[in-house]
């Protein structure tokens, strides 16, 4: 998406989503209306209506999204904010968001020391 100064920032996921949820799940459009209601989604309301639309316990669409996932930092300090405030270890945020514990511990080692 272009602005007026032709700065990309980055995908319009509000807008992503309710195409999906209009053409492929439209069942599932009132279990999302919260998250999409704001106008622009933070790393976590992402990651939260990704698992809506798409279940991680449906193998094909978890292995193949995890290949492509990309964060930028400002998602890393909020994943790790999320991390910091629920007193969560490494193990159970990789659980719960399906990142690596490997990587966690590099994203802590490069952004809080």
């Amino acid at each position: 998406m272009l602005t007026k100064n032709k700065y990309f920032l980055g995908p319009d996921y509000v807008r992503i989503y309710k195409d999906i949820l209009l053409l492929i799940h439209p069942e599932k459009q009132r279990d999302c209306e919260k998250i999409l209601s704001k106008n622009k989604l933070s790393a976590t309301d992402v990651i939260k209506i990704n698992n809506i639309i798409f279940p991680p316990h449906c193998k094909i669409t978890s292995s193949k999204n995890q290949k492509h996932r990309c964060y930028d930092q400002s998602a890393i300090l909020e994943l790790l904010d999320y991390q910091k405030g629920h007193h969560l270890n490494n193990s159970q945020m990789s659980k719960k968001f399906n990142i690596s514990r490997n990587t966690l511990a590099k994203w802590k080692k490069k952004y809080l020391i």
